[in-house]
Protein backbone atom coordinates (compact mmCIF):
# COMPACT_ATOMS: atom_id res chain seq x y z
CA UNK A 1 0.00 0.00 0.00
CA UNK A 2 1.29 3.47 -0.87
CA UNK A 3 1.81 6.09 1.78
CA UNK A 4 0.71 8.79 -0.70
CA UNK A 5 -2.63 9.54 -2.34
CA UNK A 6 -0.93 10.89 -5.47
CA UNK A 7 2.51 11.45 -6.98
CA UNK A 8 3.71 14.18 -9.31
CA UNK A 9 6.98 14.71 -11.13
CA UNK A 10 9.04 17.55 -12.51
CA UNK A 11 9.88 17.05 -16.20
CA UNK A 12 13.34 18.19 -17.31
CA UNK A 13 16.24 16.34 -15.67
CA UNK A 14 13.77 14.44 -13.50
CA UNK A 15 11.78 12.32 -15.94
CA UNK A 16 13.69 13.15 -19.11
CA UNK A 17 16.75 14.74 -20.67
CA UNK A 18 17.58 16.06 -24.13
CA UNK A 19 18.70 13.42 -26.59
CA UNK A 20 20.63 15.69 -28.95
CA UNK A 21 24.15 15.28 -30.25
CA UNK A 22 25.10 18.37 -28.26
CA UNK A 23 28.36 19.02 -30.09
CA UNK A 24 26.64 18.85 -33.47
CA UNK A 25 23.86 21.14 -32.22
CA UNK A 26 26.42 23.62 -30.92
CA UNK A 27 28.21 23.70 -34.30
CA UNK A 28 24.93 24.09 -36.18
CA UNK A 29 24.09 27.15 -34.08
CA UNK A 30 27.30 28.87 -35.15
CA UNK A 31 26.63 27.94 -38.77
CA UNK A 32 23.09 29.31 -38.55
CA UNK A 33 24.41 32.57 -37.06
CA UNK A 34 27.22 32.86 -39.63
CA UNK A 35 29.85 32.91 -36.90
CA UNK A 36 33.18 31.06 -36.88
CA UNK A 37 32.91 28.52 -34.04
CA UNK A 38 34.75 29.01 -30.78
CA UNK A 39 34.71 27.09 -27.52
CA UNK A 40 32.89 23.86 -26.74
CA UNK A 41 29.50 23.09 -25.14
CA UNK A 42 31.29 21.94 -21.97
CA UNK A 43 32.68 25.46 -21.62
CA UNK A 44 29.29 27.14 -22.12
CA UNK A 45 27.19 25.28 -19.55
CA UNK A 46 29.11 26.46 -16.42
CA UNK A 47 28.77 30.06 -17.64
CA UNK A 48 24.96 29.97 -17.50
CA UNK A 49 23.21 31.45 -14.46
CA UNK A 50 21.22 28.68 -12.78
CA UNK A 51 18.16 27.03 -14.40
CA UNK A 52 16.87 28.37 -17.76
CA UNK A 53 14.56 31.37 -17.71
CA UNK A 54 11.29 30.17 -19.30
CA UNK A 55 10.44 33.77 -20.26
CA UNK A 56 13.76 34.59 -21.91
CA UNK A 57 15.76 31.56 -22.95
CA UNK A 58 17.56 33.57 -25.64
CA UNK A 59 18.70 36.13 -23.08
CA UNK A 60 19.68 33.34 -20.69
CA UNK A 61 21.83 31.60 -23.31
CA UNK A 62 23.06 34.92 -24.67
CA UNK A 63 24.58 35.84 -21.31
CA UNK A 64 26.52 32.56 -21.38
CA UNK A 65 27.69 33.12 -24.93
CA UNK A 66 28.77 36.66 -24.01
CA UNK A 67 30.98 35.32 -21.22
CA UNK A 68 32.35 32.58 -23.48
CA UNK A 69 33.13 35.07 -26.27
CA UNK A 70 35.00 37.29 -23.80
CA UNK A 71 37.07 34.33 -22.63
CA UNK A 72 38.01 33.53 -26.23
CA UNK A 73 38.58 37.13 -27.24
CA UNK A 74 35.80 37.07 -29.85
CA UNK A 75 33.62 40.00 -30.89
CA UNK A 76 30.18 38.53 -31.66
CA UNK A 77 26.51 39.25 -31.08
CA UNK A 78 25.78 36.78 -28.24
CA UNK A 79 22.01 37.26 -28.47
CA UNK A 80 22.01 36.40 -32.19
CA UNK A 81 24.13 33.33 -31.44
CA UNK A 82 21.74 32.28 -28.67
CA UNK A 83 18.76 32.79 -30.97
CA UNK A 84 20.44 30.56 -33.56
CA UNK A 85 21.01 27.89 -30.92
CA UNK A 86 17.34 27.98 -29.98
CA UNK A 87 16.25 27.82 -33.62
CA UNK A 88 18.15 24.59 -34.34
CA UNK A 89 17.22 22.85 -31.10
CA UNK A 90 14.48 20.23 -31.39
CA UNK A 91 12.45 20.07 -28.18
CA UNK A 92 11.01 16.70 -29.21
CA UNK A 93 14.46 15.09 -29.02
CA UNK A 94 14.15 13.82 -25.47
CA UNK A 95 14.51 10.46 -23.75
CA UNK A 96 13.37 9.11 -20.40
CA UNK A 97 16.00 9.05 -17.69
CA UNK A 98 16.92 5.59 -16.38
CA UNK A 99 14.16 4.26 -14.15
CA UNK A 100 11.60 6.87 -15.26
CA UNK A 101 9.21 4.42 -16.94
CA UNK A 102 9.19 2.14 -13.91
CA UNK A 103 8.74 5.13 -11.60
CA UNK A 104 5.72 6.31 -13.58
CA UNK A 105 4.22 2.82 -13.56
CA UNK A 106 4.73 2.49 -9.81
CA UNK A 107 3.15 5.89 -9.22
CA UNK A 108 0.17 5.01 -11.42
CA UNK A 109 -0.37 1.80 -9.47
CA UNK A 110 -0.54 3.85 -6.28
CA UNK A 111 -2.93 6.58 -7.41
CA UNK A 112 -3.29 9.56 -9.75
CA UNK A 113 -0.10 10.90 -11.32
CA UNK A 114 0.78 14.42 -12.40
CA UNK A 115 3.54 16.37 -14.09
CA UNK A 116 4.41 19.93 -13.11
CA UNK A 117 6.96 21.74 -15.24
CA UNK A 118 8.13 25.34 -15.00
CA UNK A 119 8.20 25.70 -18.79
CA UNK A 120 5.33 27.02 -20.90
CA UNK A 121 3.14 24.63 -22.87
CA UNK A 122 4.34 25.87 -26.27
CA UNK A 123 7.86 24.71 -25.39
CA UNK A 124 7.17 21.66 -23.25
CA UNK A 125 4.33 20.10 -25.24
CA UNK A 126 6.75 18.59 -27.79
CA UNK A 127 8.56 16.77 -24.97
CA UNK A 128 5.31 15.56 -23.42
CA UNK A 129 4.11 14.18 -26.75
CA UNK A 130 7.46 12.59 -27.64
CA UNK A 131 7.48 10.74 -24.32
CA UNK A 132 3.81 9.74 -24.54
CA UNK A 133 3.12 11.31 -21.17
CA UNK A 134 -0.43 12.34 -22.09
CA UNK A 135 -1.33 8.66 -21.88
CA UNK A 136 0.70 7.98 -18.74
CA UNK A 137 -0.38 10.73 -16.34
CA UNK A 138 -3.66 12.21 -15.18
CA UNK A 139 -2.78 15.91 -15.13
CA UNK A 140 -0.09 18.23 -16.52
CA UNK A 141 0.51 21.77 -15.27
CA UNK A 142 2.65 24.16 -17.30
CA UNK A 143 3.71 26.70 -14.70
CA UNK A 144 5.36 28.85 -17.39
CA UNK A 145 1.86 29.90 -18.45
CA UNK A 146 0.79 30.92 -14.94
CA UNK A 147 1.36 34.26 -13.19
CA UNK A 148 3.74 32.50 -10.76
CA UNK A 149 6.06 29.55 -11.38
CA UNK A 150 7.81 27.18 -8.97
CA UNK A 151 8.81 27.73 -6.17
CA UNK A 152 5.54 29.66 -5.68
CA UNK A 153 2.65 27.62 -4.35
CA UNK A 154 0.17 28.37 -7.15
CA UNK A 155 1.42 25.76 -9.68
CA UNK A 156 1.33 23.06 -6.99
CA UNK A 157 -2.15 24.11 -5.94
CA UNK A 158 -3.28 23.86 -9.58
CA UNK A 159 -1.75 20.38 -9.72
CA UNK A 160 -3.40 18.99 -6.57
CA UNK A 161 -6.73 20.49 -7.65
CA UNK A 162 -6.42 18.79 -11.04
CA UNK A 163 -5.62 15.49 -9.33
CA UNK A 164 -8.41 16.00 -6.74
CA UNK A 165 -6.08 15.22 -3.82
CA UNK A 166 -4.93 16.98 -0.68
CA UNK A 167 -1.48 18.58 -0.79
CA UNK A 168 -0.37 16.85 2.41
CA UNK A 169 -1.04 13.44 0.83
CA UNK A 170 0.86 14.21 -2.38
CA UNK A 171 4.52 13.50 -3.14
CA UNK A 172 6.43 15.71 -5.59
CA UNK A 173 9.63 14.42 -7.18
CA UNK A 174 12.14 16.84 -8.69
CA UNK A 175 15.82 17.50 -9.20
CA UNK A 176 15.96 21.14 -8.03
CA UNK A 177 16.21 22.07 -4.37
CA UNK A 178 15.40 25.73 -4.96
CA UNK A 179 12.44 25.14 -7.28
CA UNK A 180 11.06 21.64 -6.65
CA UNK A 181 11.80 21.02 -2.98
CA UNK A 182 11.20 24.64 -1.94
CA UNK A 183 8.01 24.85 -3.99
CA UNK A 184 6.60 21.60 -2.64
CA UNK A 185 7.34 22.76 0.91
CA UNK A 186 5.62 26.12 0.31
CA UNK A 187 2.51 24.36 -1.01
CA UNK A 188 2.37 21.70 1.72
CA UNK A 189 3.38 18.70 -0.40
CA UNK A 190 5.94 16.08 0.55
CA UNK A 191 9.12 16.23 -1.53
CA UNK A 192 11.60 13.74 -2.95
CA UNK A 193 14.83 15.28 -4.23
CA UNK A 194 16.46 13.47 -7.17
CA UNK A 195 20.07 14.55 -6.79
CA UNK A 196 22.57 14.30 -9.63
CA UNK A 197 25.58 13.92 -7.35
CA UNK A 198 25.51 11.50 -4.39
CA UNK A 199 27.94 13.77 -2.55
CA UNK A 200 25.70 16.84 -2.89
CA UNK A 201 24.15 18.01 0.38
CA UNK A 202 20.55 19.14 0.64
CA UNK A 203 21.22 21.86 3.23
CA UNK A 204 19.85 24.41 3.78
CA UNK A 205 16.77 22.77 2.23
CA UNK A 206 15.01 19.82 3.87
CA UNK A 207 13.52 17.38 1.35
CA UNK A 208 11.49 14.60 2.91
CA UNK A 209 13.29 12.00 0.81
CA UNK A 210 16.52 11.86 -1.18
CA UNK A 211 16.90 9.70 -4.28
CA UNK A 212 20.11 9.02 -6.17
CA UNK A 213 18.19 7.36 -9.02
CA UNK A 214 14.60 6.92 -10.10
CA UNK A 215 15.27 3.19 -9.74
CA UNK A 216 14.90 3.80 -5.99
CA UNK A 217 11.48 5.42 -6.40
CA UNK A 218 9.14 2.37 -6.45
CA UNK A 219 10.46 1.31 -3.05
CA UNK A 220 9.79 4.78 -1.64
CA UNK A 221 6.06 4.30 -2.16
CA UNK A 222 5.98 1.36 0.23
CA UNK A 223 4.69 1.98 3.74
CA UNK A 224 7.78 0.27 5.11
CA UNK A 225 10.30 2.25 3.08
CA UNK A 226 13.29 3.33 5.14
CA UNK A 227 12.43 1.23 8.18
CA UNK A 228 15.55 -0.86 7.64
CA UNK A 229 17.47 1.05 4.98
CA UNK A 230 17.39 4.38 6.81
CA UNK A 231 16.83 6.19 3.51
CA UNK A 232 13.34 7.55 4.02
CA UNK A 233 13.76 10.85 5.80
CA UNK A 234 16.59 13.28 5.12
CA UNK A 235 19.51 12.39 7.35
CA UNK A 236 21.74 14.80 9.23
CA UNK A 237 24.55 13.99 6.81
CA UNK A 238 22.32 14.86 3.85
CA UNK A 239 21.37 18.11 5.53
CA UNK A 240 25.07 18.97 5.60
CA UNK A 241 25.42 18.95 9.37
Amino acid sequence: MSRFAAVAFDLDDTLCRHDHDVTALYRRAFEEAGVEPFGEPEELWPLLDGPPDPDDRVGYLGAGFARLAAQHGRDVDPVALAAAFESVADESRVAFLPGASDALAAAAAAGPVGVLTNGPEDRQRAKIEALGLNDLVDAIVYAGDLPRRKPHAEPFERLTAALSVDAAETLYVGNSLSYDVAGAHNAGLRSAWLRADPDEAAAPYRPDYVLDSLAEFPGLLSEGYGAESGESETTEAEEGR
